[in-house]
């Protein structure tokens, strides 16, 4: 081989770092989704529903501590009062709490959520400031009775972490949620108890339970909080977890009530002498770091909403638009031809294609047009491919050899030797019904028409991954096709069947060579030229679809990154006029959603879907996954009529949605770090096993011709 010249058949190392970021940046996003989800979880109450009094363990009083492996309680003494609210802090009901006790000069103990005291630091630190303790409440108000002992410690540690990173004080008092008398504590409770005494926290449960939070009305919660005949008691209420203007108002008739009879009112941490010390650094750097990460969490779950929200929308109005536009493209009149028999010149360029090279040029020769020519290019083939065309010695079929230099090099030498105006590219593995060309070059009776767009379908669909690409060609990118035609701005004539005026190819000045994506580049270029491309999907040509993933893989590969160089290079046309501006304004912005933009969100997509599994109502999830399958089932029977194809494909397309979509954004990513990174990216080659050429005996067995 010559210095200096590179074989273009060649496939280079493809970027491959960047997985390792890729996956670390959906790890991270899983966790930051899940440990909001987890923030989420809690919910508020005192009263734990059905709650069997006859298997209750009484304690003696509301403090309860471990001493020597045995918890020990405590009581308040008479006309001593503790006021306690819990489940807060809460933006709107925790200020007027304090307002109200700041007014009485009276102090308080808020047992605080931990996850709430992460989202409302400053109100954290507004309780502590205002000489009122602040202890622990879980993390997520979790029942601990009902917990492993992993989940009780966990939310105690997070719940202390959080309290130190938000004042830079220590939580020594801890309530559990769900608690409330000394004499309703469960055998359960005690186990949980003396996990949470075990870690060196009292444990502080009440005397009189308001029952605020069901909102009885605030005369019946002034009654429920008021001691019977001058005894000591820890009044639970709450600041947070629902309406809390009953609280508030209740709060302010209490303590003038019971001040005047002589009730005193005290900090839990001033009633058994155990203040709240300062947190080490370590502890507040460990809950500062704690509040950025579910601050964190709870960003990306708005955004991965909305996101989603934005996905939904976008995906549900494309299927609708298609469906419309593919209608109105079937039903729409259209003029009589005139009837286009001018001599067709058919360019097959051919790099190792002996498996179907027979078969396609004996489909291209069989046809109902007259006066065609084959010209098949030998692009440096290996596999005797020109050969195989040359003992077939057909009229009207010529081979011609170059050295190997890529398909639209070849496809340029094609055109140079071709005699006629109406030129057929043609792929090497791609096979034509008797009536394709004929079909495809009827759209030239109106001059304003550089170039037609056949119908390409997939010929090897009997396996799983075929049938998938089947679909995927019929739905998506011939009802794109049909689309694109009502809008006249057609951005791909696909290289398996695609028909062109000499005049318009040499306006764009051949097919070129500086993109991976040719057919996509030279159809971008003739609408800059000012030329129509028209559709005709009765022109059927048959092609060999990628028989494995790794082929499937390399070839949509090849198809993103060439589809965005395209679009690059002709970005251009978002300020031109005519059919350049109808490619530039409706066309590139289309491939840019929904073949770059939404394909690469798709992965962060599936990490919130799997959040959703987690943290939201299965049957919410379930009911709109099969509406949208509901909705593509109906969009792609109505593309599979408008086709002729049978309905039978249908029900692999839940498994398309839920294993060859991933693939399908994946490539995409691929495709973008490649472009984004500036990589040249050589073009990848298929192995060809055949099959489009074993639909010929089908296909002219009513002609002879085999």
């Amino acid at each position: 081989m010559p210095a200096g010249h590179r074989p273009r058949h060649v496939a280079r190392r493809d970027p491959r770092a960047h997985w390792v970021l890729f996956a670390l940046g959906l790890l991270v996003l899983l966790a930051g989704l899940a440990f909001d989800g987890y923030a989420r979880g809690g919910g508020g109450g005192s009263g734990r529903p059905g709650l069997a009094t006859s298997a209750a363990t009484p304690l003696s009083g509301p403090f309860v501590r471990a001493d020597a492996g045995d918890l020990v309680t405590r009581t308040l003494p008479a006309r001593t009062i503790a006021l306690t609210f819990d489940d807060g802090p809460d933006p709107l009901w925790t200020p007027q709490v304090l307002d109200v006790l700041r007014r009485h000069k009276v102090p308080a103990t808020f047992f605080a959520v931990g996850s709430r005291v992460d989202a409302e630091p400053a109100l954290a630190r507004r309780i502590v400031a205002e000489g009122h303790d602040l202890g622990s409440h879980t993390f997520t108000h979790a029942d601990l009775s009902a917990a492993a002992p992993w989940r009780r410690h966990l939310e105690l540690a997070l719940t202390r972490n959080a309290i130190a990173g938000a004042t830079g004080r220590q939580a020594p008092l801890f309530r559990p949620p769900f608690s409330s008398r000394p004499g309703d504590v469960t055998p359960a409770d005690v186990a949980a108890l003396r996990d949470a005494t075990g870690q060196g926290q009292i444990a502080v449960l009440a005397d009189l339970d308001t029952n605020d939070w069901r909102r009885p009305g605030v005369d019946a919660i002034v009654r429920a909080a008021t001691p019977a005949r001058g005894a000591g008691a820890v009044l639970l209420m709450h600041d947070g977890g629902g309406d809390r203007s009953e609280t508030v108002a209740a709060l302010d008739r209490l303590i003038p009530l019971l001040q005047d009879q002589g009730y005193r009112f005290t900090t839990v941490s001033a009633a058994l002498g155990v203040p709240a010390p300062a947190a080490s650094g370590v502890d507040r750097l460990r809950g500062t770091a704690l509040r950025w990460f579910q601050a964190l969490g709870a960003g990306l779950t708005t955004v991965m909403s909305a996101l989603l929200a934005v996905a939904l929308v976008l995906g549900v109005g494309r299927l609708v638009f298609q469906a419309g536009c593919a209608w109105w493209h079937a039903r729409r009149r259209r003029p009589p031809s005139r009837g286009v028999w001018a001599p067709v010149s058919v360019i097959v360029p051919a790099f190792n294609e002996a498996a179907n090279i027979r078969a396609t040029v004996m489909s291209l020769i069989g046809g109902d047009h007259p006066a065609v020519e084959v010209i098949v290019v030998d692009d440096g083939s290996t596999d005797g491919t020109a050969d195989i065309v040359e003992r077939l010695g057909l009229p009207g079929v010529r081979v011609v050899r170059q050295r190997n230099a890529g398909k639209p090099a070849a496809l340029n030498t094609g055109i140079r030797y071709a005699r006629a105006d109406l030129l057929v590219l043609v792929d090497g593995d791609t096979v034509f019904q008797p009536d394709t060309i004929h079909r495809l070059v009827q759209p030239f009776a109106d001059p304003r028409v550089g170039a037609v767009s056949g119908n390409a379908k997939v010929a090897n669909r009997r396996r799983l991954l075929g049938r998938w690409q089947h679909l995927e060609y019929v739905i998506g990118f011939n009802l794109d096709r049909r689309m694109y035609a009502v809008l006249r701005c057609m951005p791909t004539i696909p290289g398996a069947v695609g028909a062109f005026r000499r005049a318009a190819l040499r306006d764009a000045g051949g097919v070129p060579g500086d993109t991976l994506a040719e057919d996509t580049d030279l159809t971008m270029a003739l609408h800059r030229t000012g030329w129509e491309i028209a559709y005709a999907e009765r022109a059927i040509a048959w092609t060999e679809a990628p028989a494995t993933l790794r082929q499937l893989w390399r070839q949509r590969y090849r198809w993103g990154y060439g589809t965005m160089q395209a679009m690059w290079k002709h970005r251009a046309a978002l300020r031109e006029r005519g059919p350049g501006g109808r490619l530039g304004r409706r066309a590139l912005p289309y491939l840019v959603i929904f073949q770059v933009l939404l394909p690469l969100t798709a992965p962060a997509v599936d990490v919130f879907a799997v959040y959703g599994l987690l943290f939201l109502p299965a049957y919410q999830l379930a009911a709109g996954w099969l509406l949208l399958l509901l909705l593509q089932a109906v969009t792609a029977g109505f593309a599979l009529r408008l086709d002729g194809e049978s309905l039978r494909p249908l029900w692999s397309l839940p498994f398309q949605q839920v294993l060859y979509r991933q693939v399908m954004y994946l490539v995409v990513v691929q495709a973008a770090v490649t472009a984004v990174l500036g990589s040249r990216l050589r073009w990848h080659r298929m192995a060809r096993t055949g099959a489009a050429a074993a639909l010929v005996p089908n296909i002219y067995q009513d002609r002879g011709h085999v």
